[in-house]
């Protein structure tokens, strides 16, 4: 398949996948000729800087759209127009309106829409999505999510007003899996500078209680971190992680129930890798997409209500 890889900064993650395979042919798209030219050339891939040819070109069959927010939506909606398949990375949306429109748009082609929510395809997450699904510790009661990071990514805004929609979305869709749509939602912040903050969301559902908790408080040796703790009736589960720019964390699972505390075993972690393999799967009828638009859609409305409460401007 040939894949129009589009943005020089994040779109670097998605390259090192591509890189790695033998049945994809991409092309790297950016403003910046030199820029472009150099990063693509680190992946042994072609660049351009002819945004017009990612969607006119017949010969591409997959757009995977690596830039800023507010682009996600609009380019989505053109590469399925021009009869493409699209992979966003998160949110899809700037707004629930913008949502809908992806939603439906995905829902009337006949080509596939994807969202990059990388964290189903971490297995610690999925252990929990497992246990919550089955009951094996009983009721989830209580989940708490974290991450704290560095500024691993020079230029990247990582600010309070920043934080919910670049970093709180992903752990926001495990705890809307989990629990469902929370009656209450209370946010408090702090920020640092125009660059570093703390944003914490504490939410009430029938029964439970969820927090959400990301912080760019932290000094460059202390790289990424994250994880959470579920607690039910029956026990708890724990997870911790160390993780970096390439979404390769490396995740200690454990769980405490009456009968004591042990170590969950995991599957290394590359959540990437397996999310754009799951893309490329369903693109070619092995799989059911399991990353649709109309999937994403409650956490993208919990992540909008909390990005508005750190920013009522917004």
């Amino acid at each position: 398949m040939k894949i129009a890889l589009l943005g020089t900064g994040f779109g670097q993650a998605h390259a090192a996948v591509y890189a790695a395979r033998d049945d994809v042919d991409v092309v790297m798209f950016g403003r910046d000729p030199d820029k472009t030219a150099r990063v693509a050339g680190q992946f042994g891939f072609a660049s351009s800087t002819d945004l017009d040819s990612a969607f006119d070109d017949d010969s591409f069959g997959l757009v995977d759209l690596c830039l800023p927010i507010p682009l996600h939506t609009p380019m989505a909606l053109r590469a399925l127009a021009a009869g493409k398949h699209v992979l966003t990375e998160l949110p899809m949306a700037v707004s629930m309106k913008e949502g809908r429109s992806l939603v439906a748009a995905a829902e009337a082609s006949d080509r596939h829409a994807f969202v990059n929510m990388f964290e189903r395809f971490v297995p610690a997450n999925q252990v929990l999505d497992d246990a919550v699904r089955e009951g094996a510790y009983g009721r989830l009661e209580e989940l708490t999510c974290w991450s704290a990071t560095a500024p691993l990514w020079p230029g990247a805004d990582l600010g309070t007003k920043a934080l919910p929609m670049e970093a709180m979305h992903s752990d926001l869709d495990l705890i809307t899996r989990a629990l469902g749509t929370p009656r209450e939602v209370h946010v408090t912040a702090v920020e640092r500078d125009a660059g570093a903050g703390a944003v914490e969301a504490v939410m009430t559902f029938d029964g439970a209680i969820a927090r959400s908790s990301a912080t760019s408080l932290r000094p460059l040796p202390w790289g990424g971190r994250g994880g959470y703790t579920a607690a039910f009736t029956g026990g708890v589960l724990e997870a911790v992680s160390t993780m970096g720019y390439d979404g390769k964390p490396t995740t200690t699972l454990t769980a405490c129930t009456a009968d004591g505390v042990h170590e969950v075993p995991l599957d290394p972690a590359d959540q990437y890798t397996a999310m754009i393999s799951h893309v490329l799967a369903v693109v070619r009828g092995e799989a059911d997409n399991l990353i649709a638009p109309a999937g994403a859609l409650d956490a993208l409305e919990l992540t909008l209500r909390i990005d508005r409460q750190v920013d009522p401007a917004r």
